[in-house]
């Protein structure tokens, strides 16, 4: 007869040994998807990051026009458009509106582009930050549309599409010395800042 003792024990630790080796193999496809994500985070491109909404175009029938909106950033690091373009203008620019020391309200080329901060918005608007039409192709004409592509500092670009409306306010001057240097002969763009009466269609 056998009179071997039973040990209570071993049982026991044979379970918790099958019972960690399981929790360890649950534990990998957790941590190989926080790795994907934290992975597609990073990847992910301003274009795919930054959504525009309420944009609209100034009504204009040649010279300059203006686009504005809210630029809407989703993602966790903050965003930067560099460049704007349009087929319905040949030169477009990316503004602000400054105050020079005599008080005179003005608006030149923004060189740093619009920082859009992460899980915040920019707004574009009239007397404030603006996408400058600069030579218009053919008339911008009330209830008609356009688009308009940005391109941000990691290279990505977006094209949204703008409906025109009529606005009359604020006609800032053009501040003189921020011209493109392309036109740096033009009297126009350069020596003589553009006015509210010599441009009607102008205005951030």
């Amino acid at each position: 007869m056998n009179t071997t003792p039973v040990n209570p024990l071993r049982p026991a630790s044979r379970t918790a040994r099958i019972l960690r080796g399981a929790a360890a193999t649950a534990m990998v496809p957790f941590l190989m998807v926080a790795c994907s994500s934290n992975d597609e985070t990073a990847a992910t491109s301003a274009a795919d990051a930054v959504t525009i909404s309420d944009q609209w175009v100034k009504a204009a029938d040649s010279g300059m026009s203006a686009a504005f909106g809210i630029l809407n950033n989703d993602s966790d690091t903050p965003r930067t458009v560099v460049s704007a373009s349009s087929p319905a203008s040949e030169r477009v620019e990316l503004h602000e509106v400054v105050t020079d020391a005599s008080g005179v309200t003005a608006m030149r080329p923004k060189p740093d582009g619009f920082v859009i901060p992460a899980h915040g918005q920019k707004n574009l608007e009239p007397g404030h930050d603006h996408i400058m039409f600069m030579d218009l192709l053919g008339p911008l004409r009330t209830g008609s549309e356009t688009s308009v592509t940005l391109t941000f500092d990691d290279g990505s670009a977006t094209t949204f599409t703008a409906q025109v409306r009529d606005f009359s306010g604020n006609q800032e001057n053009y501040a003189p010395g921020h011209a493109d240097p392309d036109h740096a002969g033009d009297d126009h763009a350069h020596d003589e800042p553009h006015s509210a009466t010599r441009t009607p269609a102008h205005g951030g």
